[in-house]
């Protein structure tokens, strides 16, 4: 039957299946055990050391199966079961439960992915394998309610129809202990309804008669009933049910699992009673021939489809712990990589490439000291911050007095209370600690922007040397981008010189400028006021754009405001997400970059 249930006291026990559902193969689920108590059989109190696994089990399955066993206890609310995944387990069936041994088997055929790479701790990664869950799910609710316990002389027709109810009954048992484990259940409701009819290819002739219309209805109607499944996608399965039973008969069996879901877990009477009946109602099965395009095989497959595709839409979202976990992980591998590039632009390597290469260097003119000096004011202005005031209260001086402090002190001394009022007040006024400036800056070198190469590198000294100036604590670094990123001043470093380049590239590297400078700026970590400078354009090609997007937005999302300088003739494409401002001459590029320092110093 489809209990999953197996007596077997050892793997190397010999079994007989129950009586199969179609005479052409027994049912891929059914628990190959002795006609005598299947899913009947009680689960001890306290299971015995388990065997060892049916299959062998080595390599990446053992270690799937012991990552499966440590996440069993909370689903099975027992602490005492293993689970064995690999191919072949479960004795013929995609899984099944062994009392005897406190064991879970899995038939690793279904998985399919390599189970090195199974993380089942995780959330999210069960969506991998949703049926394979779902069968360790549904064993679990076999382990924990699948308690009571038939007598030998059963009769075995009515064993066979009360193993088919518990079914249903266990899963809505087990969702009314644990609600999220619905979806997981809805998942390998397509391996169960199919296992249990022999398979794909037995399923697809299964004969279209009242008996084997009624073990579907128990498979697929009972689970809508016992809240598992969805009434719409169930409707083909309904439809073509009804028409084999007819109304009368369906409402009969449907009031039988009704209230098989309704009887505990220990009571071995009612379910056989309710076996009974549903006996009397069905008959024993006919072992009917198999039908080729059997419409009740197509209303199966129907609705195994649609619970299938319902499953795949809607994955269970990861808990919140392990978002964070991995948010986490990827801040962590952002900021090696940022710290990464930005050795790799402005480390020693780097310098002493610098030091050999051809770009020129010439003393900083009267007019760039002056413009240094002019934005060193105002950045010292824009941080300037009055003090905080903080009222105090004390029980002695310094202070003023309160008339009604002293009196209330006095009064708690004259009642023997320990005196509690502070009667003087004080006001001290605190300097506000202004967080630190990082400016980063990344000009383009294409051919496009040569008109900008001479003011950049003006503008880039002026920054360097203000934030040298400054009384704030304040950071700059420039870089240019072309098919390079190349550096023009250094985090941290106030060049005695202004370094000139040329705009011969025809490539924008720009992902690479923006993570060297987060990197050597820290302009992705909050504790300062951050500001990213892009001077460009913006004509780049597809995947340019698409990469340096990224970068973007994660630095913005980071709290890095994001100023996008481009020539207004230049029919300028920024990226998205920046504030843009167009430049109508090349002198104003170094007054454009120190306002938007000041204004971001003063948002502070």
């Amino acid at each position: 039957m489809t209990g999953h249930v197996i007596t077997a006291p050892a793997p190397a026990a010999t079994t007989t299946p129950p009586p199969p559902a179609t005479p052409t193969s027994p049912p891929a689920t059914a628990a190959p055990a002795t006609p005598a108590p299947a899913a009947a059989t009680a689960a001890p109190a306290t299971a015995a050391t388990p065997a060892s696994a049916s299959v062998p089990v080595t390599g990446g399955w053992a270690t799937f199966s012991a990552a499966m066993t440590a996440e069993v206890p909370p689903i099975a609310d027992r602490d005492d079961l293993t689970v064995t995944i690999a191919p072949g387990a479960g004795f013929g069936s995609p899984a099944a439960f062994v009392p005897s041994w406190g064991a879970i088997e899995i038939d690793g055929t279904r998985l399919k992915i390599d189970p090195a790479t199974a993380r089942p701790e995780r959330t999210s990664d069960r969506n991998r394998y949703p049926a394979v869950w779902g069968a360790l799910v549904h064993e679990c609710a076999h382990a924990q309610h699948s308690v009571w316990t038939a007598p030998p002389v059963a009769h075995p027709g009515v064993l066979e129809a009360a193993t088919l109810l518990e079914e249903s009954r266990i899963e809505a048992a087990q969702i009314r202990r644990r609600p999220d484990d619905r979806h997981w259940l809805r998942a390998c409701t397509t391996e169960i309804v199919i296992g249990d009819n022999g398979g794909a290819s037995a399923a697809a002739q299964i004969p279209p008669v009242p008996y084997h219309a009624a073990r579907n209805a128990a498979l697929i109607l009972a689970r809508l009933d016992g809240g598992i499944l969805e009434a719409a996608e169930c409707a083909p399965a309904a439809t073509e049910i009804e028409a084999i039973l007819g109304i009368d008969t369906l409402e009969k069996l449907r009031a039988i699992w009704r209230e098989a879901h309704t009887v505990a877990d220990t009571d071995a009477a009612a379910m056989l009673d309710l076996g009974a009946r549903w006996l009397d109602l069905v008959g024993p099965d006919p072992h009917a021939d198999p039908e080729p395009s059997s419409p009740l095989g197509a209303a199966i497959d129907a609705t195994v489809t649609n619970v299938g595709k319902a499953v795949a839409a809607a994955p269970v979202a990861p808990d919140p712990a392990e978002v964070a976990e991995a948010a986490r992980q990827a801040a962590e591998q952002q900021a090696k990589d940022a710290a990464a590039q930005a050795q790799r632009v402005f480390g020693s390597g780097a310098r002493r490439a610098w030091t050999a290469s051809r770009r020129r260097t010439r003393e900083a003119r009267p007019g760039e000291h002056t413009a240094a000096r002019v934005l060193a004011r105002a950045l010292n202005t824009a941080a300037t911050r009055e003090r905080a005031t903080v009222k105090t209260t004390s029980a002695l001086p310094p202070g003023r007095l309160r008339m009604r402090g002293a009196l209330a002190r006095e009064a708690q001394r004259a009642a023997g209370a320990m005196p509690t009022a502070e009667p003087f007040t004080r006001v001290t006024r605190k300097t506000v600690p202004l967080p630190p400036l990082r400016v980063g800056i990344a000009c383009d070198v294409s051919s496009s922007m040569g008109d900008y190469a001479a003011p950049v590198a003006s503008a880039a000294w002026i920054i360097a040397r203000a934030a040298e100036l400054a009384t704030m604590p304040a950071t700059t670094a420039t870089v240019t981008f072309g098919a390079s990123v190349k550096p023009i001043t250094y985090p941290g470093t106030a060049p005695a010189r202004v370094t000139e380049f040329s705009c011969p590239d025809g490539y924008h590297a720009l992902d690479i400028a923006v993570e060297a400078l987060n990197g050597g700026l820290d302009l992705a970590y909050p504790g300062a006021t951050r500001l990213l400078v892009i001077i460009s354009d913006g004509h780049y090609t597809g995947s340019e754009r698409r990469r340096a997007q990224q970068h973007l937005d994660k630095l913005r999302a980071a709290g890095c405001a994001v100023l996008w300088l481009a020539p207004a003739d230049s029919g300028p494409n920024p990226l998205n997400g920046a504030n843009v401002h167009l430049i109508t001459h090349p002198a104003t590029t170094a007054a454009a970059i120190g306002r938007a320092a000041t204004a971001a110093v003063r948002g502070t």
